[in-house]
């Protein structure tokens, strides 16, 4: 009985500490955020950091999202084209491919790309600058490290991610056209009829929303990890790791609410 009542003690406190922890977190990044909502509109604006930024993320991303976009535009229509030959509805390949890519592949999959790739390298820089003292330097010349580190980044990627998550949708799409046109020998003209004409303005506009708000996830998470790193190399590879998986599992969740929220409640 002592036995049984020790384990359900034990597992209440390592529930109630994740519990804490999680908490915390979140307390951390609303912290963060709240203070870059702040800082944005005050003087001053440090432009050529955010073009530099806004490069580092936009245009160094291009050759990685367009490879990824375009074999999923193929991979979507070959895997779909397998299905439907066996119905005679090969021209609804068209309908899908982008139906899939303004909905749902194109603003994920560059969400994933720019935390993986951007993410990554914003916690390195910022949690190296953390465990040398270098943003207690600034503190000491009265430059705050939010308004210096967190804001350029935060507006150049509320910036380049949705601006990607269309380049990435029309690559996606392309690459849907290519396998439809000239390896399942449908019509120019009606796999264009049928990509366009199904497609609404809603379908474009909420794919955007998303990755609006997926932008905001990886600069908030990334900034928050190398900002609290601790540990000298191997605590800016933990908080590397750490900022990566956790901004993966908030995109595919706040993907799954808004997906929720645009199409099913409140139909």
């Amino acid at each position: 009985m002592k036995t049984t009542i020790l384990k359900i003690v034990r597992l209440a406190s390592l529930v109630g500490h994740r519990a804490m922890e999680i908490v915390r977190y979140s307390g951390g990044l609303s912290i963060l955020m709240g203070q870059t909502l702040f800082w944005i509109p005050i003087p001053p604006m440090r432009r050529r950091q955010i073009f530099e930024q806004m490069s580092k993320i936009g245009v160094d991303s291009l050759p990685i999202v367009t490879m990824i976009s375009m074999f999923t535009g193929m991979v979507l229509a070959l895997q779909s084209a397998y299905q439907m030959q066996r119905f005679a509805a090969e021209m609804y390949i068209a309908s899908l491919v982008a139906f899939s890519m303004l909905r749902e592949l194109g603003p994920v999959l560059t969400a994933l790309i720019v935390a993986g790739r951007v993410g990554a390298s914003i916690t390195a820089e910022i949690g190296t600058m953390k465990v040398t003292e270098q943003i207690d330097a600034l503190e000491t010349l009265a430059t705050n490290p939010v308004k210096y580190l967190v804001v350029p980044r935060f507006l150049a990627l509320i910036v380049m991610v949705p601006l990607l998550t269309v380049y990435a949708d029309f690559i996606g799409i392309i690459g849907g056209y290519l396998i439809g046109v000239y390896k399942l020998n449908i019509s120019h003209a009606v796999y264009l009829k049928n990509t366009w004409d199904p497609l609404k303005l809603k379908d474009l506009y909420t794919g955007l929303i998303k990755s609006f708000f997926f932008a905001i996830i990886v600069c908030i998470v990334s900034c928050y990890e190398g900002m609290t790193t601790e540990g000298g190399a191997e605590g800016v590879g933990r908080s590397t790791t750490a900022s990566v998986v956790i901004s993966f599992i908030l995109i595919i969740a706040s993907d799954c609410l808004f997906t929720a929220l645009f199409y099913f409640i409140g139909r």
